[in-house]
């Protein structure tokens, strides 16, 4: 247990916070795990509306400060009481255009918090440097949608240019809609158009915020997918704005699962502006991101050599190692498999190096209970750098170590020799680890390599023994799968 605690970072100095006071909610966050690949240990928020009557008079109103603060008085009480005391504590839109937001950041202050007020361009970036640490090879524009703006910032080789921010926040965006389709889309167009935010050839356009993630659960609802977790899911641009037409014409949506009551009503004004969107900076691909301005906040602060570390491999690290998954043992069946399976692609290399462990701690879990928990693990959990292909791939090798066929809905979501490739994976580490039993010294007493069309196995005295008829028929598994004949050489 205390192994468990001590890599998801339950212990106090393990952990740190982000308090966010925006225009729609006031949350608190408090993350542990690795620094690269934070994991959520608490998340609340309260739905103050700072922003309402900002966009109405300028001011906040004391209904909504008085909500905001006892918010805040617990959030501080619960960070004194878990001894947490690296806190991000930031103020965005509602407060920055408040007339008398310096006086409520003040009572923020007596509360023990060191409220730092971002300016627009501010948000924009710190927004954008969380889309950066979950994409590190993004390139393109990242838009933020927030209760009372929408942040635009152009990213490319991991570095955020210019930010910007635009009066387009879900708050503001009924009024605009009042005037018609036609008015708002030409003022939302012009908006966008004259900050510079445009994609170049090639280039994606990355959505953060609540009101996107709600389209985007919307839409994994819609087409039956069997991924409900928005991060990372890619949609081509013209299937987006066919989604967004058929929200705008709806004054009544269907529930959706993940998709609060509040979030669903406000669809139809978050699509028209995600059309206006799309036509005003062109992208090649639209992708959603769960990382943005709160883990933007944590990367920043991150030493360049972590940053430059790989998010999904520290993530897999952090999970796997209390269920048993060795990396060191992982290394050496990734080795052992790299003959047959292996790939010159870094980024496959690094998926499969994952999977292994994946699958070495899966081993844990008991028979019944195993199909079912990988597949979790490849579609459910919150994995930070792959996207739809990758947790397909995933669940593809998983399921083959698991000696389980891989579901229809499963592999639709990867190119079918992708998913070939994976389940290769995974049979490959299924025979490694029950000839070996992962046993370090008998590594180097067995091969597996390909000669023509033959799968061959090669033992030595020390390994023959464990050749038996188990072993025989995951190789011949393996062999069929890539179309070879299998082949046992003994001494």
């Amino acid at each position: 247990m205390r192994h468990r605690e001590a890599i998801n970072g339950l212990n106090g100095p393990e952990q740190q916070a982000v308090i966010d006071i925006g225009s729609n909610t006031v949350r608190l966050v408090i993350y542990g795990g690795p620094a690269r690949a934070p994991v959520v240990l608490h998340n609340e928020k309260v739905s103050a509306k700072l922003g309402k009557a900002v966009a109405e008079s300028g001011k906040l109103s004391d209904k909504a400060m008085n909500a905001a603060l006892v918010a805040l008085g617990r959030y501080a009480a619960l960070l004194e009481a878990r001894g947490i005391r690296r806190v991000h504590t930031v103020a965005t839109a509602a407060t920055r255009d408040a007339s008398n937001g310096p006086e409520f950041l003040a009572q923020v202050a007596e509360l023990g918090l060191k409220p730092r007020l971002l300016s627009g361009e501010e948000e924009a970036l710190t927004s954008a440097a969380g889309v950066v640490g979950a994409f590190p090879v993004a390139t393109g524009v990242v838009a933020d949608l927030g209760g009372g703006s929408l942040e635009l910032v152009h990213i490319a080789e991991g570095k955020c240019e210019h930010g910007s921010s635009l009066p387009l926040g879900t708050l503001r965006l009924p009024a605009l809609r009042s005037a018609g389709a036609v008015k708002f889309k030409r003022k939302v167009e012009r908006l966008i158009a004259d900050s510079g935010s445009h994609c170049e050839a090639g280039e994606g356009l990355y959505l953060v915020g609540g009101s996107f993630r709600a389209l985007a659960r919307y839409h994994l609802h819609l087409s039956g997918s069997p991924i409900d977790d928005p991060h990372g899911l890619e949609i081509e641009p013209d299937a987006l704005l066919a989604l967004c037409r058929k929200l705008q014409r709806t004054t009544v949506l269907a529930g959706a699962p993940g998709v609060a009551p509040a979030r669903l009503v406000t669809l139809p004004d978050t699509a028209a502006l995600l059309a206006a969107l799309i036509a005003t900076t062109r992208p090649a691909k639209v992708i959603f991101s769960g990382w943005g301005l709160r883990e933007g906040l944590i990367f920043d602060d991150l030493p360049p050599a972590q940053r430059r570390a790989d998010p999904f491999a520290a993530g897999v690290r952090a999970f796997a190692e209390p269920l048993g998954g060795s990396p060191a043992a992982a290394a050496m069946v990734a080795g052992w498999t790299a003959a047959t399976v292996g790939s010159h692609d870094f980024d496959q290399e690094n998926l499969r190096l994952s999977a292994t462990i994946l699958a070495i701690a899966s081993q844990q879990i008991e028979p019944n209970l195993r199909s079912v928990t990988v597949v979790d693990w490849a579609l459910h959990k919150r994995w930070i750098g792959i996207c739809g292909d990758g947790r397909a791939k995933l669940a593809a090798c998983l399921l083959a170590n698991a000696n389980r066929e891989v579901p229809v809905d499963i592999a639709l979501l990867a190119a079918p020799e992708d998913i070939h490739q994976a389940v290769a994976w995974g049979l490959a580490i299924r025979l490694c680890r029950r000839l070996t039993g992962l046993a370090p010294q008998l590594f180097s007493s067995c091969g597996l390599a390909i000669t023509q069309d033959r799968l061959i196995l090669t033992l030595d005295e020390r390994t023959m023994p464990l050749a038996t008829e188990v072993v025989e028929k995951d190789l011949k598994l393996l062999a069929e799968h890539l179309q070879l004949h299998p082949e046992i050489v003994r001494p």
